[in-house]
């Protein structure tokens, strides 16, 4: 018999196959008779006819039972493959050289393919670690005519079992059908033999197994999200020990969520699962407060029962503490940031306003001295300016803009002097410690800003603690092995110095921990306090490069941690040098740039008192052309940051046509454009506000030979 296919299996069209063409030349024959009888009626009698009649008619009903159409079969076929192409399960048919003949739309999602692309095989589909050996032994085993079947683990608790199948002309199937991974305690169906294609012998095929998904009571334990069930009164009925745990890991189940909530929060949580419970969807989270100040996020989905009426309510519940506070961190920062900017603002305006002053109440006291009856109140603006000038310096100190002199410091030698000068600030009933660690490593940093940190912790202490007790300051080295949280900043891994100021006092409740470095934020009585200490300590660590962190509780004391990095050279040996006596008068001739007109005034006034010969230029440009002029210059005295061209782009043309000249920066703060100067390496600076024996000094000092040069940092 022929080997064409069967009739049942012949798809639609032209017949085919040895039973089909017989039928085509029966009625051909049965044609070509027809015809000679029409044509030729005298050869062909009745008999002829009826001969032709009963021919044709069996080549007819021969031709019709043969003709291939449609059948029972091909209609179970296409809702196979139909089903095939909707099932979640991944299939793919591969060519003799390993290209995607066929594929359904799972198998593109899982390769990450479009529709219209072209599918990859599996090996370059699954290309992975876990899944390029086991996808190898696959291929290899079909292109030599073997079925296979082995799983790999994609992530934890969940695997992918491959199947391979064989086909003709070199030709493959692919299966991938994602399971949960099996648990020790998890129980599993009895494995059952997967069926095997009739064109591979059944001795050839391994029987596959494949394990019982996870049991849902694992998969709602286990879930890394708070879930429970929950009935329209909010009566838990099950709770997963995630969702328990934010509630302080008691059991749950028959407790109203209300009882567990804030009392602020009942409301809204029962309105909203009895509103969910009737059908209504509503998606927004509810926030809630845990055990512990554990924040949560609350979603509700309902589970309508089968007769319609109120059903359950499914709760799931996000822990966000740490994003909520990281997102407290953050806006802290960006507060204190902001806030820094505006001092520093603000800051170098009242320097200029603050100079002037000064300066006038100072040229004033010289013709109104004491015993003249103006003088007590003269003194009284001066020194209330003097005082302003004082906030002001801490206002840059918190917005790390102050003038810093750093070098090489040993701690323990700045904490050991300073001993004595604190335990003079400390009043009766309250002791000093000191704890030194004779291996301490050096540190970069400004001693007198470090040291006016460390006073301001220690006279805070002595306020927290009215009836008596200890301040105790530790110097210790500490290794930090990963970063950590301190404050609203992030602590890198290094060797940090650590310096620990601790009290015995009231201590501070969580709410005033967040705002104590805030500047103008204090819990003192009016007129005691202003508020800037801390804030000065604040930005007196940050700009040395270090970290602060508090640490207190109502009435069990307060700890302030400092963290300077560790300095890699060593500590320089102190130069003890005897300043000569020196007067503060001079000859030379100094130009003096400043763009606010009254401080210019003031400081030409003051030097020309001194018997200097002044130049005054109001901005950058005016005195590179008095120096281009050709003037005979002999210090320059300049401020930071004017119009058009500041002081430190002005000195650098200067330093062109004069290399040698000396120069003195005057600003209220250490502006950008000032750090930035690549030429600003080893520089005199006067900080403002300044009054005129300050003025006159330095000018000695710089034009005399006497003044060291300072880095700015």
């Amino acid at each position: 018999m022929d080997a064409s296919p069967s009739l049942s299996e012949a798809p639609v069209g032209l017949p085919f196959g040895g039973w089909r063409w017989a039928a085509l030349g029966a009625f051909a024959v049965a044609l070509a008779a027809a015809g000679v009888g029409v044509t030729q009626p005298a050869l062909a009698g009745w008999a002829g006819y009826a001969l032709l009649a009963g021919i044709a008619v069996l080549a007819v009903l021969f031709l019709v039972a043969v003709w291939p159409r449609a059948s029972r079969g091909m209609e179970g076929a296409r809702r196979i493959a139909e089903a095939a192409g909707k099932a979640n399960v991944a299939w793919v048919i591969t060519g003799e050289g390993g290209a995607v003949m066929d594929c359904n739309s799972v198998y593109r999602r899982m390769a990450g393919v479009k529709e219209n692309e072209t599918a990859p095989p599996p090996e370059l589909a699954l290309a992975g670690e876990p899944s390029a050996a086991v996808l190898y032994r696959l291929s290899r085993d079909a292109g030599e005519g073997r079925a296979r079947e082995e799983s790999f683990q994609v992530m934890p608790g969940l695997e992918i079992i491959a199947a391979v199948r064989p086909l003709a002309n070199g030709q493959a199937a692919w299966w991938f059908v994602p399971r949960l991974a099996a648990r020790a305690d998890m129980p599993t169906l009895k494995p059952q033999p997967v069926p095997v294609p009739a064109s591979q012998p059944a001795a050839a095929q391994p029987a596959p197994t494949i394990s019982a998904p996870a049991p849902a009571d694992d998969l709602f334990r286990d879930a890394p999200m708070g879930v429970a069930f929950a009935g329209a009164d909010g009566v838990i009925l099950e709770a997963n020990k995630t969702f328990a745990q934010f509630f302080g890991g008691a059991a749950l189940k028959g407790r109203s969520l209300s009882e567990l909530v804030a009392a602020a929060d009942r409301n809204s949580v029962a309105q909203r699962i009895a509103r969910v419970a009737g059908g209504a969807t509503d998606t927004n989270a509810i926030e809630l407060r845990g055990s512990g100040e554990r924040l949560g996020e609350l979603f509700a989905s309902p589970m309508p029962t089968s007769d319609g009426s109120a059903g359950k309510v499914v709760l799931y519940l996000v822990d966000v503490t740490e994003q909520k506070a990281l997102e407290t961190k953050f806006a802290q920062s960006q507060k204190m940031q902001a806030v820094g900017q505006l001092a520093g603002g603000v800051a170098h305006d009242f320097n200029n306003l603050l100079t002037v002053i000064i300066g006038n109440c100072e040229f004033l006291l010289m013709r109104h001295p004491a015993g003249d009856p103006s003088f007590k109140e003269l003194n009284e603006v001066h020194q209330n300016a003097l005082r302003a000038a004082t906030l002001v310096g801490q206002l840059l100190a918190f917005s790390r803009k102050q003038t810093m002199q750093p070098k090489v410091l040993a701690l323990n030698d700045v904490v050991g002097e300073l001993a004595q000068m604190l335990r003079r600030l400390l009043r009766e009933g309250i002791e000093l410690k000191v704890e030194r660690d004779e291996a301490l490593w050096p540190v970069h940093a400004d001693e007198a800003q470090i040291s006016n940190a460390l006073i301001n912790l220690v006279v805070n202490a002595r306020d927290a603690m009215p009836d008596g007790g200890a301040v105790s300051i530790r110097l210790s080295n500490e290794k930090v092995a990963a970063a950590s949280s301190l404050g609203s900043a992030i602590m890198p891994p290094g060797d940090y110095v650590r310096l620990e100021v601790s009290d015995t006092g009231i201590g501070m409740a969580p709410e005033i921990q967040s705002k104590i470095f805030d500047p103008f934020f204090t819990t003192k009585p009016v007129g005691q306090g202003t508020g800037l200490g801390l804030a000065t300590v604040y930005g007196i660590v940050k700009q040395s490069g270090g970290f602060i962190d508090v640490r207190s509780a109502p009435g069990r004391g307060t700890s302030f941690f400092i963290y300077l990095p560790r300095h890699a050279g060593e500590v320089a040996a102190p130069v003890e040098t005897t300043p000569a006596a020196r007067d503060v008068t001079g000859q030379d001739t100094i130009l003096l740039v400043e763009d606010e007109e009254a401080v210019r005034s003031f400081a030409a006034r003051a030097l020309r008192m001194r018997g200097y010969n002044v130049l005054e230029a109001g901005g950058g440009d005016e005195a590179l052309e008095i120096v281009q002029g050709g003037a005979e210059i002999h210090l320059i005295v300049t401020d930071v940051v004017m119009p058009n061209m500041d002081g430190p782009t002005m000195v650098r043309h200067v330093k062109t046509l004069k290399p040698h000249l000396p120069v003195i920066f005057m600003s209220g703060y250490a502006e950008e454009a000032f750090r930035r100067d690549e030429g600003a390496g080893d520089i005199h600076f006067l900080p403002k506000p300044f009054g005129l024996k300050q003025l006159a000094a330095k000018v000695k000092d710089v034009l005399s030979g006497t003044a060291v040069p300072r880095k700015v940092g």
